[in-house]
């Protein structure tokens, strides 16, 4: 049996959707269906059975799944970088990621969890080590301080524990997270509704629209967590991205382009988007340049080292099928 927390989520539901396609159906699905409208992400999966968050928690303490489970993957969070309410984001992230750690270890099931790119704030080294990890907000720290303690325990591992650090995630089933969707997301509807997208003004040195970030494709998120799935000898935290910090602007012309194809016009330069009035700058919300991150970019070299040798997608080809998915729907 294959547990899944964060289960009607973004990375957790097309996990199981990739399972599926692996004909794997023995899966439990945890959530906090709180927002209702997340169950949409699900209705093409195929599960075992659905159990809420907290009756998922009191069936493990009372040895309701002991030598049942196979592994779990961990992709329940806050994942919102602007809560401000410290207890409810520790208690979600850390506390209840330490309650699933302890079970894991004690029966021996593989742990596969989701850490945050989040955790490095506004360093310019994205590598994963101690000295290069200074968070910005509670969420970021709330990753951190459970990274901290998984690395506390290695010694005492008794199965896998992988901890994987998401970089700027964008793909299908993540319209649940409203605002804090992947910018492709939004570029989409914005183009859709106004013909045009909006991208921030320069900032932390770079010009309009060219603050970088490692934009990374949901399919290749789980064709990581998948990896790990089939090699339970490996353990570590490891970053997931591309490896290639990629342009706002490109993210806007890729979602562009992808839009004007299917209407059968032809494809737009970065330049001429600007000169038809496609991509306007704006000014940032007060408070937000001082926090903003103006580039990210994960360093691969543990990842590779220790094996994992498939290719990430470009913004150009990722995006690409992303609308493409979008435009389906």
């Amino acid at each position: 049996m294959i547990v899944i927390t964060g289960a009607a989520g973004f990375v957790g539901s097309n996990l199981i959707k990739a399972l599926n396609d692996r004909g794997e159906t023995d899966i439990i699905a945890v959530d906090n269906l709180t927002n209702g409208d997340k169950f949409r992400n699900m209705v093409d999966c195929q599960i075992a059975d659905y159990l809420d968050k907290e009756e998922f928690l009191r069936k493990l303490s009372l040895g309701v799944f002991d030598e049942d489970i196979s592994v779990v993957l961990h992709q329940g969070a806050c994942s919102n970088t602007m809560e401000g309410d410290g207890r409810y984001m520790m208690e979600n992230n850390y506390r209840y990621s330490a309650e699933l750690l302890d079970f894991c270890q004690s029966e021996e099931v593989p742990f596969i969890y989701a850490s945050s790119a989040a955790v490095y704030g506004g360093g310019s080294t994205f590598r994963e080590d101690p000295q290069f990890e200074r968070p910005l907000n509670v969420y970021g720290y709330s990753k951190f301080l459970f990274d901290s303690l998984v690395r506390r325990r290695w010694g005492d591992n008794t199965a896998q524990v992988i901890g994987l650090r998401y970089f700027n995630v964008y793909g299908p089933r993540e319209a649940h997270k409203a605002r804090m969707a992947s910018v492709a997301y939004h570029f989409f509807n914005q183009y859709r509704a106004e013909g045009r997208v909006k991208l921030f003004e320069g900032s932390g040195g770079y010009e309009a629209g060219e603050q970088r970030r490692d934009f990374v494709s949901v399919d290749d998120v789980v064709g990581v967590n998948l990896h790990f799935m089939a090699n339970p000898d490996r353990s570590g935290i490891f970053n997931v991205g591309t490896g290639r910090a990629q342009t706002f602007n490109e993210v806007a012309v890729a979602t562009i382009n992808a839009l004007r194809s299917p209407q059968g016009e032809d494809p737009l330069s970065l330049q001429e988007m600007l000169a038809k009035g496609l991509i306007e700058y704006v000014a940032f919300p007060a408070g937000l340049r001082e926090r903003y991150q103006s580039f990210t970019q994960a360093d691969l070299s543990q990842l590779r080292r220790i094996g994992y040798k498939a290719p990430f997608q470009t913004v150009e080809n990722g995006v690409t099928r992303y609308i493409a998915w979008l435009l389906a729907q």
